[in-house]
């Protein structure tokens, strides 16, 4: 009960921020929008170039297949891989969605920690802002994608082994790098990606480790909304059967899907205002309204 009331002062908390700068939502958006026009982009050349045959037959796409892809063996097994050529080309389109990802995450949270201080959100001025951090962008995109390829090599060549070492280094690197996008907002001169690293990690290093018990807490909440969803799901279809109709079913799951999608960015939305305000409490001291430090202390567990 305790843990639900704290994350509900948390949730209501950050919840009002995003209530009074309603901006804050369409952020998510512009990346999610940025990220499927830059794959549009990348992915369309490759496979609407003319290789012949009409775009809608079936040979056009075997030629497609056969140019992006080739069989790979190894002793008794056998694989489907990228060709070369393709492989450099997705590589290009990895690290540039995760420039663009990261450019709008600059944006964003420049103008969440802006509405933490008080400030209008803005986001052409954030959009502004981030072409400042052009080159803190830019190398840590370099640095966490290569990060990203080396995790993902060592899951695919030490199979087994090689998933529980790169699950392990994953979480490693995701709590280290939790703060990287705030550091980059907030200090000018940081460009190296191993001093943002160490920025982020340093206020991890101070505490104890269970910095974020607050998304513990958020997640605590989505847990109870998701059993809620099965047992309004399941309990319509059943309805559904019972009565030898389906129109309940029709009118109840979709709309309590998009309902729980609604929530579960709206959710998002606030873990981000959250991180936000943590970030300011453990670097500059900072007590965001409408977070009390009591509420934040449950954040952080300083070392003595």
């Amino acid at each position: 009960m305790n843990k639900f009331q704290r994350s509900w002062a948390l949730m209501k908390s950050s919840l009002s921020v995003i209530g009074r700068n309603k901006e804050l939502l369409v952020f998510p958006i512009v990346v999610f929008a940025s990220t499927v026009g830059i794959a549009v982009f990348f992915l369309a050349p490759p496979l609407l170039r003319p290789t012949g045959h009409p775009f809608i037959s079936s040979e056009h796409w075997q030629a497609i297949s056969h140019s992006l892809f080739k069989t790979s063996s190894n002793g008794d097994h056998s694989r489907v891989v990228f060709t070369p050529a393709a492989l450099a080309y997705m590589t290009v389109l990895y690290f540039v969605s995760m420039f663009i990802g990261t450019f709008c995450n600059v944006a964003f949270y420049h103008e969440i920690l802006a509405a933490l201080s008080g400030q209008p959100v803005s986001i052409v001025r954030g959009l502004k802002f981030a072409t400042t951090r052009l080159s803190s962008i830019l190398m840590w995109t370099l640095f966490a994608g290569l990060v990203g390829l080396l995790i993902k090599t060592i899951e695919e060549r030490m199979q087994i082994v090689g998933q529980i070492i790169g699950r392990i280094v994953g979480i490693a690197w995701s709590v280290a790098a939790v703060f990287a996008v705030p550091v980059i907002v907030r200090k000018e001169s940081t460009v190296n990606p191993l001093s943002i690293l160490r920025n982020s990690a340093e206020m991890l290093k101070r505490t104890w480790g269970e910095a974020l018990i607050g998304y513990a807490g958020l997640s605590f909440a989505n847990g109870i909304i998701a059993v809620l969803s099965a047992v309004v799901i399941v309990g319509a279809i059943m309805l559904s059967v019972a009565l030898n109709t389906f129109w309940i079913a029709l009118m109840v799951v979709p709309s309590w899907l998009l309902l729980l999608f609604a929530w579960s960015y709206l959710t998002s939305v606030a873990g981000h205002v959250y991180r936000g305000a943590l970030y300011l409490y453990a670097s500059e001291g900072i007590v965001p309204a409408p977070y009390d430090q009591e509420m934040l202390n449950m954040g952080w567990k300083f070392n003595k």
